[in-house]
């Protein structure tokens, strides 16, 4: 009998299995991605129920891990009590950070002056608590603008960088060019998921120039499906096709790619 050589060790960094379009197959989904080598499976919040939600998953599957934080475009929904119970709950041992949170220019009014004041809370509670933090910054077309304030505000908030260990990830990279320059300095991360295998993106031109060390790799499911399944529904064990792409424009190998970003999320999130 022929073994087959073993996949690349993966973790995706960014998926939405409490969505509602997982409910009829979830366990199918989970299984998918360990059987290509997807290990690990980091879900983000988007709200508060969103946290317990994770958290239940995390006791049904194993290699699952959750963030606790209020999504920018539920912030207007969103109490102040939520924040404090987001607080409370980042004591719970599969709690690995505080997310997504940033801003979102696409969706909501551009100076929305609850989305800075929810932001600014989150950055502050990611330094008090010791976590890292996943941040979504989404703008209007052609745009920088939720970048920049996003740049500002983390400069205000977060405390002087004393070692070279770093504190976040800026998830879902689809531009500016100036970010991931503007990341490292701030010591961040940059997500690359599904956009990196889109043919008039950009991303990849762009993800060229962004060293193994700074990029982790994600898939946003069920959004931002990568290619070649692209207007389906999005799954954890996709992560192998933005790693090929990843590995394509660096002329590198998958395993390469594996390795190094699967190292850096373990980094980052202190996972073991």
């Amino acid at each position: 009998m022929i073994q087959r050589e073993m996949d690349p060790i993966l973790i995706d960094t960014h998926a939405h299995l409490y969505d509602g379009r997982f409910r009829n197959d979830l366990d199918d989904v989970v299984q998918r991605a360990q059987d290509v080598g997807v290990t690990t499976i980091l879900l983000p919040a988007v709200d508060l129920q969103s946290v317990y939600h994770s958290l239940d998953l995390c006791a049904r599957f194993q290699g699952v891990f959750a963030m606790a934080g209020i999504h920018p475009t539920h912030v207007r929904d969103a109490k102040e009590q939520d924040l404090i119970e987001i607080t409370q709950l980042c004591n719970e041992p599969k709690i690995i950070a505080v997310g997504e949170c940033g801003l979102d220019y696409y969706w909501d009014k551009y100076f929305d002056e609850r989305q800075p004041d929810f932001f600014a809370q989150q950055i502050r509670l990611s330094s008090e608590t010791n976590l890292p933090i996943v941040l979504h910054l989404r703008d209007k077309q052609h745009r920088d603008q939720a970048h920049r304030d996003a740049i500002e505000i983390l400069q205000r908030e977060l405390p002087a960088r004393t070692k070279a260990s770093y504190r976040g990830i800026f998830h879902c990279f689809t531009g500016p060019d100036w970010l991931p320059e503007a990341a490292e300095k701030l010591g961040f991360l940059i997500g690359v998921g599904g956009a990196v295998t889109f043919k008039n993106a950009g991303v990849a031109e762009m993800i060229q120039k962004v060293p193994l060390h700074q990029i982790v790799l994600e898939t946003d499911a069920p959004y931002m499906t990568p290619v070649p399944h692209r207007g389906q529904r999005n799954e954890p064990a996709w992560t192998k096709f933005v790693a090929e792409k990843i590995a394509a424009v660096h002329q590198s190998t998958v395993a390469e790619v594996a390795e190094i970003t699967s190292a850096n999320a373990r980094q980052l999130f202190g996972l073991h």
